[in-house]
């Protein structure tokens, strides 16, 4: 993925002066809200995104066997934190070009009990032979449809047999030209919902 302007939440290392700040997370099993840590320079530093939050209601639920997950593009790592309180057997790699993206999702997995088991990793850091179960993404659009086609092969390529992948994409933002890519790709794609603007699509890696 290209590193982007300096300021945006694609650059691996912005240059926005930090502007430290608080999220809530809030999930239904959950009967108080989650306060994460953000800062400027990171995507939806104001608040969990409307696209995540459709994500985290409709399709972020692992499997009871899965054991290796992964959120692609963590940001501060709301999804990260979601999947490891719901699957407590599992690994999950949080991936981001951004390092500062990274230092948070870290030190929120620390402060809410997940951090023995959250991986954070720069897309060159995660090894070679990774492979997983499946994965979750609510993808970065904006850095350009030829590299997002990228991020997202490189990644269904790292599904396991018998895995999948789970998007949440908007709908003014290509969510449909990006299921017929899936499928032109050979990709078994089902959109799951379809409201408040996003479509949430589960890929079965084909081919």
């Amino acid at each position: 993925m290209p590193e982007g302007p300096p300021n945006h939440y694609f650059s691996a290392r912005p240059t926005a002066r930090s502007k430290p700040g608080r999220a809530r997370l809030e999930l239904p099993e959950d009967d108080h809200a989650l306060v994460l840590r953000t800062d400027a320079g990171v995507f939806s530093a104001g608040g969990v995104d409307p696209g995540t939050r459709v994500l985290l209601e409709d399709g972020a639920r692992p499997e009871p066997t899965d054991r290796v997950i992964a959120d692609v593009g963590c940001g501060y790592g709301p999804i990260t934190i979601a999947l490891a309180r719901r699957a407590p057997d599992a690994v999950v790699w949080a991936i981001d070009v951004n390092e500062r993206a990274l230092e948070l999702t870290a030190a929120n997995a620390e402060a809410l009990g997940v951090g023995d088991r959250v991986r954070v990793a720069t897309p060159d850091a995660v090894p070679s032979d990774l492979v997983v179960d499946r994965f979750w993404s609510n993808p970065p659009i904006r850095v350009g449809k030829a590299a997002l086609h990228d991020v997202l092969a490189t990644w269904l390529a790292r599904v396991a047999p018998g895995g999948g992948a789970h998007l949440v994409v908007g709908k003014n933002l290509g969510a449909d030209s990006l299921h017929r890519w899936l499928a032109d790709q050979g990709h078994s794609v089902t959109r799951r919902a379809s409201r408040k603007g996003y479509r949430l699509l589960d890929v079965v890696p084909g081919g």
